[in-house]
């Protein structure tokens, strides 16, 4: 019988490393999941390589614009808000892989400031 693959926990106690199911196999993430790692307080991180900096996000979106158009015809955005969006795929930019990403919390998330 294989043994489950052990998680190393960080200094405040939480476990790191990939998200198990129960029989320790690595979860597996849908993309409803890695629509989380465009927010804030996520990253995504490729179990291939590494990697948590460089990635190809496909993304469809859904957005309500304010056009605001001068007398001349010039067009501005002045306002947009995201009404519904879809995360397509995730490329890992370093290894090129699409099915070894993953989200995690980001370890500090971003302040405002």
């Amino acid at each position: 019988m294989p043994t489950s693959p052990t998680t190393p926990a960080s200094a405040d106690g939480t476990a790191e490393g990939p998200d198990l199911q129960s029989g320790g196999r690595p979860a597996e993430t849908s993309t409803a999941d890695l629509s989380l790692g465009i927010e804030p307080d996520h990253r995504y991180r490729c179990d291939a390589c590494g990697n948590v900096t460089r990635f190809d996000v496909v993304m469809t979106a859904t957005t309500r614009r304010f056009h605001h158009f001068d007398l001349g015809g010039v067009s501005r955005i002045e306002e947009e808000e995201v009404l519904e969006q879809q995360i397509g795929s995730v490329t890992c930019r370093w290894c090129g892989r699409t099915d070894a990403i993953r989200v995690e919390r980001a370890p500090v998330a971003p302040t405002g400031g």
